[in-house]
């Protein structure tokens, strides 16, 4: 209901801006479609990868390792994986509910994710070389220690 809601809005917001100024609405359109085109190469391989990954790894083996019964070791395990792993949330979040439906627990996964939004080992060296490494550590470290504390309140309210 919900999509629908937005997608209705956008489309009404869609055709006044066409009606207004068709020009601008149809270089809006054009920019939306190259971005689309430039981000598309590097989708289809992030979602062929996971894919894959899912179609190897039962229910089981996921269960096993971000389980409900993993847990504190799980949890530790997405802090890790999303803390180097790179990848956008568009991808991100559907991956969570696949990786949910497939037997992990819910604080494994609000690790995983959280750490994977806001943690960005991989980009590190990019970080310091545009904020400085003290900055960057403690960036890091920070989204790290909220990433923590987040799991932590997911945890506590499920029990």
């Amino acid at each position: 209901m919900t999509s629908i809601i937005i997608y209705s809005v956008v489309t009404f917001l869609m055709i006044i801006s066409f009606i207004k100024s068709p020009q601008k609405t149809k270089k809006a359109f054009k920019i939306g479609f190259n971005s689309f085109k430039k981000l598309l190469p590097s989708i289809i391989p992030m979602m062929i990868g996971i894919g894959i990954v899912l179609s190897l790894l039962s229910p089981e083996t996921v269960s096993s390792i971000l389980g409900e019964k993993s847990g504190f070791l799980g949890v530790l395990i997405g802090l890790g994986i999303g803390s180097v792993a790179f990848m956008p949330s568009f991808v991100a979040f559907p991956l969570g509910a696949n990786l949910l439906a497939h037997g992990a627990g819910y604080p494994q996964i609000a690790a995983f994710i959280s750490s994977l939004m806001a943690v960005g080992f991989m980009s590190l060296g990019l970080e310091i070389k545009y904020f400085g490494k003290k900055t960057a550590l403690i960036r890091n470290l920070t989204a790290l220690v909220a990433s923590s504390a987040f799991v932590f309140v997911i945890w506590r309210a499920l029990l």
